[in-house]
């Protein structure tokens, strides 16, 4: 099969002939339909992630058919259009009997721990607790925005932050994670504020929804959710709080960022991480998903061949680059 791989962290990958993955005896494995390209992809093939072996094959939000299964999972799987969680979790562990899948302490990730869905073919374990059915409504591209993105702001916004209509809510950051934010918070009866450099990227949050879209930092806010990562960005998201505001950090940080403990502690901020989202909580996404909203957040459409200048151009141009297998 096809596939984008990564022999040296920071080096452009090479498209090669690679075999396909075969399946878990608790595994499944898929013909990528649709992938997205994130910037957790980005840090990957930076080398930004001690878990991540080379060489290896990025990509870790997709949607497909599931063409194999192995001896321990139910065939019926088998033609049905699925997506999955970026953190594939073990389903047996103390985390994942408590619900908390996100957190599994035997999770496996695509394009992190093992080849990802930058391929024709992607192999996926513990099939049984990961595999999302799709609506026939849900086409392969949006599916594809769902499983690191959209699902990650989702439970961001429901689960921790536990937004209710009415509260001041700050997006800071408006790539795909941070659009997908401005989507479900206003759905949720948010006044979104969105908070970026780049004038594109502020538009686009407003056509999804954002009351207000500056470069100038917002103050009283409720809910501050920082979906890009940099630190300056995170120390201007937590003194936008009113006292006891909730910060949520979902963006990833590099090694030795510092944030503004002082303001935490003197306003006596919640300071709370989120990590993806558990295959269970899916049905709950799809039933509200806003599908329109989320298509339109899809700005570029690639064949497989484009995935490496892909990866180059994250964070040029607002919106997410899907590729197709």
């Amino acid at each position: 099969m096809r596939a984008l791989v990564i022999e040296e962290f920071g080096r452009p990958g090479e498209m090669q002939e690679v075999p396909r993955p075969d399946a878990a005896p608790d595994g499944a494995v898929i013909a990528v339909a649709a992938t997205g390209v994130c910037r957790s992809d980005w840090h990957a093939w930076q080398g930004h992630d001690d878990g991540v072996p080379l060489p290896f094959v990025p990509g870790h939000e997709f949607a497909g058919t599931v063409v194999s299964v192995g001896s321990e999972v139910d065939r019926a799987w088998l033609g049905q259009r699925v997506t999955t969680p970026f953190v594939c979790a073990c389903g047996r562990c103390d985390e994942c009997a408590a619900g908390e899948q996100q957190v599994c302490a035997r999770q496996e990730q695509p394009g992190f721990t093992h080849d990802g869905s930058f391929a024709e073919f992607v192999a996926v374990r513990y099939a049984e607790t990961n595999l999302v059915a799709l609506p026939d409504a849900v086409s392969f591209d949006v599916a594809a925005t769902l499983g690191c993105r959209y699902a990650t702001a989702w439970r961001a916004v429901h689960r921790r932050a536990r937004v209710v209509a009415g509260e001041r809510v700050g997006v800071f950051g408006c790539g795909g994670l941070g659009l997908s934010a401005v989507i479900v918070a206003a759905q949720a009866g948010a006044h979104v504020t969105a908070v970026d450099r780049s004038p594109d990227a502020l538009e686009f949050a407003r056509r999804l929804g954002a009351a207000d879209a500056d470069t100038t930092m917002p103050s009283e806010l409720h809910v501050a959710l920082e979906c890009s990562g940099h630190p300056a960005l995170v120390n201007a998201a937590l003194r936008s709080l009113r006292r006891r505001g909730r910060h949520v950090q979902v963006g990833l940080l590099p090694d030795g960022a510092h944030t503004a403990m002082d303001v935490v502690i003197a306003r006596e901020l919640d300071v709370m991480g989120s990590h993806g989202m558990p295959a269970r909580d899916y049905p709950e996404l799809l039933r509200t998903l806003p599908i329109d909203a989320v298509a339109s957040m899809i700005a570029r459409r690639e064949p497989l061949e484009g995935a490496q200048l892909a990866l180059d151009a994250l964070g040029e141009a607002p919106g997410v680059t899907i590729l197709h297998p």
